[in-house]
C-alpha cells in the first residue's frame, strides 16, 4: 500500500521556478494556497514598470471553471446579474453574482468560447456552488483551476513584447480573446487600467511560455512584479478587490456585512430586463427603495495614504476607506471608500477623512478634505488603441 505525500504550507505555482530566481525580496503571500509574490524587488520599481514598460504577473492561482453544454448560456444567465447573451463569441465580460438577498458572492471574468462553452475566472472557490446552481440545466461544470496556467502581461510595451515573441495580437480589441496558437489563448484584459493582455496555457506549458516572453521582452523593459505594485495600479484604475472593497457574502461571518452590486457602484451591470436571476427580487427592491451604502472613488488632501481612515461629515462618522494609496502617476492621494447612504449619493460635500500617521513612534492625527470623483484616477488612451503602438 502506497501513500501520497500531502503538501504542507503554500504550493509553488507553475511559474514559481522563474519567480524564485528573480526574487530579491523573498516576499511571498498566500493566494488560494499558492506561493504568490507580494514583491520581487521593490514595489516602486515594479509599479513604474507597469506604467512605463511591460510586466509579468502570475495569475494562475485564480479559480477557473469551465461550463459547457446545451444550457450553458441559460445557466450562466440565471446566475450572474448582467445579460450574458450580449457577450459575443471570442469576447470577455466582467460579471457579478449574488445570493437571493442580492448580496455579492463574488465577481470575475467570463470568457465565451461559444453559446455552449464558457470559462468563469474568479477569486473565491465556487465549484460546489456552481454545481448547485447547475441543477436542472443540461450543463457540465469542470474545475480547471489546476489545469490552466495564466500570466498577465501589462504595460505600454506589452504589445511589442508579444509581437517580438511571434504572437499576432495587433487587431485584438479590449475584451477580445483568441486562440493565437494551439492551446495558447490571449485575452486583451487586465487589472491595471493600462494596455495589457492575459495569456492562458495548459499548466505544463507555463515555463516555456515564460521563457518565450522573457526573451522577447529583453529590450522592452520587461520585468516580473508582485501584488503590491499591482495593488497601486488597480486603485488608480478604480477596480475593486474582493476581501478589501467588499466582503464576499459566503465568507462574511456576520449578518449584513454583504454588499450588493448597486451599493458597489455597478447598478449598470444589473440587467433586470433579461428575466429572472439570483437576487433579482432583492435588487429590484433596493433599486426602488434606496441603497444602504455607496462605494465611491475619492481624492484626499495631503500625501499620506489613507488606508482604513474614517470619513466624517462634520462630526458624524459616515464611512471608511477600503483601499487607499498615494498615486505616483497622478501625484494624488486617492482611495476607494464605503459611505453610509445618503452620503456619497445625494450628499457629497463637507466630507473629511481622519488619518493617523506614525512618525518616529508618535501618532499624529490629521483631518484632510475629501472630494468624490466620478471617473477612474488613471485613464490612458493606449489601453484602448487598436492596433497598439510601442508607447
Amino acid at each position: 500500500m502506497t501513500h501520497e505525500a500531502v503538501p504542507i504550507g503554500l504550493i509553488p505555482g507553475p511559474f514559481h521556478p522563474r519567480l524564485e530566481a528573480l526574487s530579491r525580496a523573498k516576499g511571498w503571500m498566500d493566494w488560494a494556497g499558492y506561493m504568490s509574490p507580494s514583491v520581487l524587488d521593490t514595489a516602486e520599481f515594479e509599479y513604474f514598470a507597469i506604467r512605463n514598460q511591460a510586466t509579468l504577473f502570475d495569475i494562475s492561482p485564480m479559480h477557473k471553471y469551465r461550463i459547457t453544454g446545451p444550457d450553458a448560456l441559460a445557466m450562466i444567465n440565471r446566475v450572474v446579474t448582467r445579460d450574458v447573451s450580449r457577450i459575443g463569441d471570442g469576447r470577455v465580460g466582467y460579471v457579478m453574482w449574488c445570493d437571493e438577498e442580492g448580496m455579492l458572492i463574488d465577481d470575475g471574468t467570463l470568457f465565451r468560447f461559444s453559446e455552449t462553452d464558457f470559462r468563469l475566472c474568479c477569486q473565491e472557490r465556487m465549484f460546489l456552488w456552481l454545481l448547485d446552481a447547475a441543477w436542472g440545466f443540461d450543463v457540465t461544470v469542470t474545475d480547471e483551476s489546476d489545469a490552466v496556467a495564466a500570466v498577465a502581461l501589462q504595460g505600454p510595451t506589452a504589445y511589442s513584447v508579444l509581437r517580438d515573441a511571434g504572437l499576432d495580437v495587433g487587431q485584438m480589441k479590449p475584451f477580445d480573446w483568441h486562440e493565437v496558437e494551439t492551446d495558447l489563448w490571449i485575452s486583451r484584459t487586465g487589472f491595471t487600467g493600462d494596455l495589457g493582455y492575459e495569456i492562458w496555457v495548459p499548466w505544463d506549458a507555463a515555463l516555456p511560455l515564460w521563457d518565450r516572453l522573457w526573451a522577447a521582452g529583453n529590450h522592452w523593459g520587461l520585468r516580473a512584479i508582485g501584488f503590491d505594485a499591482l495593488h497601486i495600479a488597480r486603485i488608480e484604475a478604480g477596480f475593486i478587490a474582493a476581501g478589501m472593497d467588499f466582503q464576499p457574502v459566503h465568507a462574511a461571518m456576520r449578518l449584513h456585512r454583504g454588499r450588493t452590486p448597486i451599493e458597489l457602484g455597478f447598478g449598470r451591470m444589473v440587467h433586470f430586463d433579461k428575466g429572472h436571476f439570483n437576487g433579482r427580487r432583492a435588487l429590484l427592491k433596493q433599486r426602488d427603495g434606496g441603497q444602504r451604502y455607496a462605494l465611491v472613488k475619492i481624492d484626499l488632501g495631503g500625501f499620506k495614504p489613507a488606508q482604513d481612515a474614517l470619513i466624517y461629515h462634520r462630526k458624524r462618522e459616515v464611512g471608511h476607506v477600503t483601499s487607499g494609496v498615494w498615486s505616483p502617476t497622478t501625484k494624488r492621494n486617492i482611495a476607494l471608500a464605503e459611505l453610509k447612504a445618503p452620503y456619497g449619493i445625494s450628499r457629497t460635500d463637507d466630507l473629511m477623512a481622519e488619518i493617523y500617521v506614525n512618525q518616529e513612534g508618535r501618532w499624529d492625527r490629521r483631518l484632510v478634505s475629501v472630494t468624490i470623483q466620478d471617473k477612474p484616477f488613471f485613464i490612458n488612451a493606449r489601453a484602448r488603441t487598436t492596433p497598439p503602438a510601442a508607447f
